[in-house]
């Protein structure tokens, strides 16, 4: 997950940050992790698979990256590809998902993937990189409008102007029908969701690398039956 907003990218002292309720939050031990490994490289999840070629940057907390642990950036690169199987030349936007990105790229190497993200650090993907910037959410090359039945979303921040406006690019992005749509973001954004974007909690609980202190779910516009821990039929919507 990675910010859009420029101000974050130029945070420094004296610069008001955001409210904490809008922000995903670290634990102290995490946070004291990442500030000591900010300045390192990671290749891939932690050394996985070198043999794609796509590495990920370091975090930076600065723009609000958190990178998913192994077993979530796997089950969820497991299940765009599967989709993507139902699908005639089906291409994945990622928007704001690096992780996801970096893994679609090593377990399906053949399927078309788009990262959208703010860090230009990410230019290192090539023609598979497109700046993104959420305060602009249909700042997009004209050839991306309708071009993505797949697209998986992480919005870089827990509020609902956020969530409004990466809705916003969801609906750029995708044709009117037959999209399939993955959205992490807090559970607190649940009836947001909802709202904006007619998706509902699966029983999946996406987990970062660095453990956060919010509460994460995964929603998607369609019900995956036996994947992901299916809609959580339990859960107040």
């Amino acid at each position: 997950m990675a910010s859009g907003l420029e101000e974050r990218a130029r945070l420094g002292v004296g610069v008001e940050e955001e409210d904490d309720d809008e922000r995903p939050q670290l634990s102290a031990a995490a946070a004291m992790a990442l500030r000591e490994f900010l300045e390192q490289r990671v290749e891939g999840e932690k050394g996985e698979g070198d043999g794609c070629g796509v590495e990920l940057v370091a975090e930076d907390w600065r723009l609000s990256q958190f990178w998913y642990d192994e077993r979530t950036a796997r089950e969820l690169a497991e299940e765009v590809a599967r989709l993507a199987s139902g699908l005639d030349g089906a291409a994945v936007a990622c928007v704001a998902c690096p992780t996801l990105y970096a893994y679609l790229k090593k377990n399906s190497p053949d399927l078309p993937a788009q990262l959208l993200e703010y860090d230009e650090r990410f230019g290192q993907y090539g023609g598979d990189f497109t700046f993104y910037d959420y305060n602009h959410p249909e700042e997009l090359p004209p050839a991306m409008k309708h071009a993505y039945r797949i697209v998986v979303a992480d919005p870089p921040y827990l509020s609902k102007e956020c969530l409004e406006k990466v809705a916003k690019s969801v609906s750029f992005l995708t044709p009117p029908e037959g999209s399939f749509l993955l959205l992490l973001t807090g559970e607190v954004q649940k009836d947001r969701a909802l709202e904006l974007l007619n998706v509902r909690p699966c029983g999946f609980r996406p987990q970062h690398s660095n453990k956060l202190g919010n509460a994460f779910r995964l929603f998607t516009n369609y019900d995956p039956a036996d994947r992901l821990g299916c809609w959580d039929r339990g859960a107040p919507i």
